[in-house]
């Protein structure tokens, strides 16, 4: 692991930079307009240990008439201001709103728990308080967030049927799955979360001890660490969140480098009442962030009209549109389907024909890109990460390409890969990535993922499986598609023995392909 300590602190130290950034910005602007209605008070949490919390009510409110509650935790790392400019906005519309500094961070009390059990507890008590403090309508209560936020508001809401609506943006419903997904660290994303934490709060040891055991791939440890995270996921509590009947709107990004889209999809099917699945372009949090400085925003928008519908009663058509939207990577409009499994509409599958064996260690030039920066680039630019499909090397990165295809191809969903590995080592990584590959052999970056085994025995053979991460993105008529397999990728902790190998066959009864999910034309 100390190869990767350098990078990991170059990232952590960028990470929370960019986050006091950030939260400076935002708690400057909104709070020079919101002076004259905002209340700062203190809120007594879980085992006394006090929230620092602000509370927007509608101009004129009095104890003569009650308002439907809006509760927000804050962001990992942001400061309680962070949400202002939205709670103005929903309080000049009707709502009572309370943001609160979750346990840990910047002035509240406590130490960083990850939205385990404490932090459950914390949004029951800010419920509590705004029901005795404020104007607050104990029948009609919503929470909503970004990011942590997210997460903890889904959890709460499993936890306190009082919360009749939920919006999570840009959250997470399976930590493990998502920042160790195919059983291998996302050490950029953990990296970026770690060190803000590090820099705007105070983790608990629990914390701190999972952290280090997550970097030192303690294997030892593994099942502690999922059983850690467990407790912190929305879907270990689907069926108490589907019993309380909370209307729930996920909203998040094709390209979000902390929480990939795919646990959200998963999660979205499970869930049994009122229902919503939003995707876009962009990062982690990054569709979401306009909004927090006050600016048209479709997420934000789309937050109110949730809540408006679900609390206010409001005949605002929300609920009669189609409940999965989708903007694809490469155009601007939305696309409407009825749920998740209509998305792709049919599967072609590409041949990974013949065998081919490739070397560990080595990075082949594929990657997934920087944390943030790559799928800002991709919302902004429409440049994600880049790769010379001829010139990668062959001895690092196996390679198989389609045809040429005559129309659009419209993929929508998440691509899979099936194969058939060899390795010469026990313990190994490899990363898959799909590409669009034009003209001239440039590979612009379609999706991928990666995965790690340990303890197989060398030389025999066995079955892989691999879900890419769910997307959008049309590929050109006259371009190809590319999967390409390598073993060193900077997003990941790579588990390859010096000197090992992998063979990718396709035997005759079993052979290999990679799926790729196509909109109807």
């Amino acid at each position: 692991m100390g190869s990767h300590r350098k990078a990991l602190r170059t990232t952590a130290v960028g990470a929370a930079s960019a986050t006091l950034i950030a939260g400076s910005a935002l708690g400057l602007a909104p709070t020079a307009q919101a002076a004259d209605t905002v209340r700062f008070v203190d809120i007594t949490g879980d085992g006394g240990t006090v929230l620092k919390a602000n509370v927007v009510t509608p101009a004129g409110a009095d104890a003569t008439h009650r308002y439907p509650l809006l509760v927000l935790p804050t962001s990992w790392g942001f400061p309680q201001v962070e949400y202002l400019a939205q709670a103005r906005k929903l309080a000049d519309s009707g709502y009572v709103v309370v943001s609160y500094n979750v346990r840990g961070f910047w002035q509240s009390g406590g130490e960083i728990e990850v939205a385990g059990p404490p932090d459950t507890a914390d949004a029951s008590k800010v419920i509590d308080w705004a029901l005795a403090n404020t104007p607050a309508d104990a029948r009609h209560i919503g929470m909503a967030g970004v990011s942590y936020g997210a997460g903890i508001s889904l959890i709460a809401a499993a936890h306190d049927k009082r919360v009749k609506a939920v919006a999570s943006l840009s959250g997470w419903s399976d930590l493990i799955g998502s920042i160790y997904s195919g059983r291998t660290q996302h050490v950029q994303a953990a990296g970026l979360l770690d060190g803000a934490s590090v820099v705007t709060g105070r983790q608990d040891p629990e914390v701190r001890q999972i952290f280090d055991d997550f970097y030192a791939s303690n294997l030892t440890r593994e099942q502690d660490i999922i059983n850690w995270g467990k407790k912190r996921s929305a879907a270990t509590y689907v069926d108490q969140l589907n019993k309380n009947g909370a209307a729930v709107m996920l909203a998040n990004a094709w390209g979000d480098s902390v929480f990939p889209p795919n646990t959200y999809t998963d999660f979205y099917e499970k869930l049994t009442g009122p229902k919503r699945l939003e995707f876009r372009p962009g990062d982690h949090a990054t569709a979401e962030l306009p909004g927090l400085f006050g600016l048209p925003n479709d997420v934000w928008s789309d937050t109110e009209r949730w809540f408006d519908h679900y609390l206010k009663g409001a005949a605002n058509g929300i609920d009669t549109e189609q409940p999965v939207q989708l903007k694809s990577r490469s155009t601007g409009g939305y696309e409407g389907y009825p749920d998740w499994k209509s998305v792709a509409a049919t599967e072609r599958k590409i041949a990974l024909g013949g065998t081919t064996t490739i070397h560990t260690n080595v990075d082949s030039g594929a990657d997934g890109g920087i944390v943030f920066l790559s799928s800002i680039l991709d919302q902004v630019a429409k440049l994600p990460p880049v790769a010379s499909i001829p010139l990668l090397p062959r001895r690092w990165a196996a390679v198989w390409q389609s045809e040429k295809y005559g129309t659009t191809q419209q993929i929508r969903g998440t691509a899979r890969l099936h194969t058939t590995v060899t390795p010469t080592k026990e313990s190994g990584t490899l990363v898959a990535y799909l590409y669009d590959v034009g003209p001239l052999g440039l590979g612009k970056l379609v999706s991928n993922a990666p995965y790690t085994f340990h303890g197989l025995t060398p030389g025999k053979p066995f079955g892989l499986d691999l879900d890419l991460y769910s997307t959008a993105y049309d590929v050109p008529a006259g371009h190809r598609l590319a999967l390409v397999v390598d073993t060193v990728d900077p997003l990941y902790i790579e588990h390859n023995p010096s000197g090992a190998q992998l063979t990718f066959s396709s035997p005759a009864d079993d052979p290999s392909y990679v799926s790729i999910p196509l909109r109807k034309q």
